[in-house]
């Protein structure tokens, strides 16, 4: 394939969960690309984001004619596009598994995201704990574990080297920080190391800079 300059669109980085994702194993690979943000929920931002995205939704990433709209299918492109980063486990059966917690991640825990929406700059401790968001919750701290135990080895991240898996969860790690989840054991070492990442890093200065707020993102002290 040609070489041509990768364009990644992504929204706030305060509220984005889904623009962190490949924004984060880009950079954490070391790809170049180049970035466009668009804040959403603004007057024109809707006029903006059709001109990146047939969605009209973020992420979208561009790569001459080539355009995916969708976290998921841009990290699979990206796995495929650079081969050389295995983006993916190189072992078919942690290959299978990986897979399969990222398309999990992808399509679920909806509770989850509709109680404990990304919102990087807040502090909600103790709230959003609704029966099925713990049940997310509970859900996502045996996938962490059960991925150390099994494939972890050689790194510090669910299949030992970072990943596209790592990129799915990051957000969510986020999420436990902004709602005070208490993590242990295998779950809690493998947040730190998400929240080591020099790029998670990078993000997280970037979304306390932003200087627009969403007010359907942002809740009242309970």
């Amino acid at each position: 394939m040609p070489a041509h300059t990768l364009t990644l669109v992504i929204g706030n980085k305060n509220y984005s969960s889904w623009s962190m994702r490949p924004w984060l194993l880009l950079r954490q690979a070391g790809i170049p690309f180049d970035e466009v943000r668009i804040p959403l929920y603004v007057p024109g931002s809707e006029i903006d984001l059709a001109k990146w995205s047939p969605s009209g939704k973020v992420p979208a990433l561009h790569e001459g004619d080539i355009r995916v709209w969708d976290s998921l299918a841009i990290c699979e492109y990206l796995a495929e596009r650079f081969p050389e980063h295995e983006l993916w486990p190189a072992d078919a059966a942690a290959r299978a598994v990986a897979r399969s917690v990222s398309a999990e991640m992808h399509a679920g825990f909806g509770a989850l995201r509709e109680h404990m929406s990304m919102n990087i700059r807040a502090r909600y401790p103790g709230q959003g704990r609704t029966p099925d968001c713990l049940a997310d919750i509970e859900r996502i701290l045996a996938i962490w574990t059960e991925c150390r135990a099994r494939y972890g080895h050689g790194g510090d991240f669910l299949f030992g080297r970072f990943g596209i898996a790592d990129a799915m969860f990051a957000p969510v790690v986020l999420r436990f920080e902004t709602y005070g989840v208490a993590l242990e054991g295998a779950a809690g070492a493998y947040a730190e190391a998400i929240l080591a990442l020099p790029p998670l890093q990078a993000w997280v200065n970037d979304a306390v800079a932003e200087v627009e707020r969403i007010e359907k993102f942002e809740r009242k002290a309970e």
